[in-house]
């Protein structure tokens, strides 16, 4: 058998005495997309895809650097940090890179937790389209930075004087690809090792920069492609002496790096529920609906596709980065691109996404708020034909400039109680309010090189 054929708890089983493995690897996802797991023993796993096993619920309750929300209300010092159950999703078996058969399974948060759990909050919205009568359909594609160095040789040089794989601006490079053909190759086999496969991968402008766009795929499917493939991107990176980075900035030399998002959805007959080659750009009315939704909830649903604080320093004029919830036809300015032709392709991509997003949360802000258009049956604001940074547009589609604006319009809006649930929102908007707060305890290199002497 191989993990792909593994749909049920007797697959699950059946693979792994085929193996003959005593253990295998169990993960899955925090706030922020950080991938949590262990290795369980074959019995204790045969246990788990049966009843389910506990996690402590503090990965639900720390940052990306494990220091503890002190504003959480689901879990916290108040309620002394308990497990969790947790249950094991049998189709989401893997092969392990370089592992020599090692298995790894997803795991997500059950029952009260599953409130807040990303993947949780992701199919919850999934719940919604189907009950609609739709399916939907999903792909990211990332840009990343690869450097010529360690987790050690960054700190001893305090991540600065980073040296790049590659020098120079210079996407889309044949010679750089081909210059690099080991390590490109060995990226296109592991994605097709571990099941997340690569549609196209190439040099991106800047310095040392990658993009890749993984193949298309159901919405939950695409969403654990999408944060495997960043996960073991930094794994493959580490074991050849380098390191990958999904900040969504991090030079002030160089374009931001994007997570963007393409979706699309299907009626249940399987028919493009966006294509209509009747109507302008073949739009379908359910494709304006879903586009005006995406377009009107951008601002309030900001925080859960830019996260983290670094997450704005991207959103630049000129930068490919849109700073307006903004749409056009084949517009790469624009926040919303509208991609037409034909029912197999006609699609929304969203580019307003970041490398730096969880993709759970990125991929439920950006498919609930179409489906929050299609249900209000929303119209669109007219297209932007042209430079969109050069352009005037209305303050209702202004984006927040800060976490923390974003975070506070996401508290207040009804949509976002509406999609994701009460306890989702007040939990991951103490989150971000949290993360935002430990920012503001640091004095940065600008404010010193500004105000030391002068001021």
């Amino acid at each position: 058998m191989e993990p792909r054929d593994v749909r049920t708890i007797e697959d699950a089983k059946q693979i792994i005495e085929e193996r003959q493995l005593s253990h295998v690897k169990v993960g899955l996802f925090d706030n922020d997309g950080v991938m949590r797991g262990k290795y369980m023993s074959k019995e204790k796993f045969f246990s788990s895809l049966e009843h389910g096993f506990a996690f402590c619920d503090v990965v639900l309750g720390w940052d990306v650097k494990d220091q503890l929300y002190d504003n959480a209300q689901y879990t916290g010092w108040h309620t002394g940090y308990p497990d969790a159950p947790v249950k094991i999703i049998p189709s989401t078996c893997r092969d392990v890179l370089d592992e020599d058969g090692m298995l790894l399974f997803i795991a997500e948060f059950d029952q009260e937790a599953e409130t807040v759990c990303p993947r949780g909050t992701l199919r919850k919205v999934l719940k919604k389209a189907e009950a609609m009568g739709f399916i939907a359909n999903a792909a990211f594609e990332y840009e990343f930075f690869l450097f010529k160095e360690t987790p050690h040789s960054v700190r001893e040089k305090g991540f600065r004087n980073l040296e790049p794989i590659t020098p120079d601006w210079f996407g889309y490079s044949m010679i750089r690809n081909s210059t690099y053909s080991e390590l490109y190759k060995s990226i296109l086999k592991m994605a097709e090792t571990m099941d997340f496969p690569i549609e196209g991968i190439h040099s991106e402008t800047g310095p040392g920069v990658i993009e890749a766009a993984i193949a298309v795929d159901h919405a939950s499917d695409a969403a654990d492609k999408a944060a495997l493939f960043k996960t073991y991107m930094k794994v493959l990176a580490q074991k050849n002496e380098l390191m990958a980075t999904f900040m969504a900035k991090w030079s002030n030399d160089y374009p931001g790096q994007s997570g963007h998002i393409h979706l699309s959805l299907n009626h249940s007959n399987g028919q493009s529920a966006f294509y209509d080659n009747k109507q302008p750009d073949c739009m379908s009315q359910t494709q304006r609906h879903f586009l005006a939704g995406q377009q009107l909830l951008m601002p309030e649903l900001l925080c859960m596709v830019a996260p983290s604080v670094n997450s704005y320093s991207r959103m630049i004029p000129g930068f490919w980065a849109p700073t307006d919830a903004t749409w056009g036809i084949e517009n790469r300015t624009t926040s919303l691109r509208v991609i037409t032709g034909s029912s197999k392709n006609q699609r929304i991509e969203y580019r307003i996404g970041a490398a730096d997003a969880n993709p759970y949360l990125a991929l439920a802000a950006a498919l609930g708020a179409g489906l929050y258009g299609i249900e209000h049956q929303l119209e669109p604001g007219p297209a932007v034909i042209g430079n969109a940074y050069e352009q005037t547009h209305s303050t209702e589609l202004a984006l927040p400039r800060t976490l923390w604006d974003a975070t506070q319009l996401f508290k207040q809006s009804k949509a976002a109680h509406s999609l994701f649930g009460e306890a989702f929102v007040e939990h991951f908007a103490a989150s971000r309010e949290w993360e935002d707060r430990e920012f503001r305890k640091h004095v940065t290199d600008w404010e010193l090189s500004r105000y030391f002497e002068i001021i």
